[in-house]
């Protein structure tokens, strides 16, 4: 039963692929949708960033404080 099971699944998630690679083919300018957060124009305009990106640029505009113990 199990092997039933996974021979459906991976034919399954065969045609699927198939399927997008198809619908990539037959798309003008077919290529996967861009899913980075920096390169996303909707996410530019709210003004949100990569967190890798906002982390650089704390650490370079970092300064640190001086807190004097008595």
């Amino acid at each position: 039963m199990f092997i039933i099971i996974l021979v459906i699944s991976i034919i399954l998630i065969g045609l699927s692929l198939v399927g997008l690679g198809i619908g990539m083919l037959m798309k003008k300018g077919g290529k996967f949708p861009e899913t980075h957060i920096s390169r996303s124009k909707p996410m530019k305009d709210l003004g949100i960033t990569c967190v890798r990106s906002t982390d650089r640029n704390e650490r370079e505009n970092y300064k640190p404080i001086n807190i004097d113990e008595e």
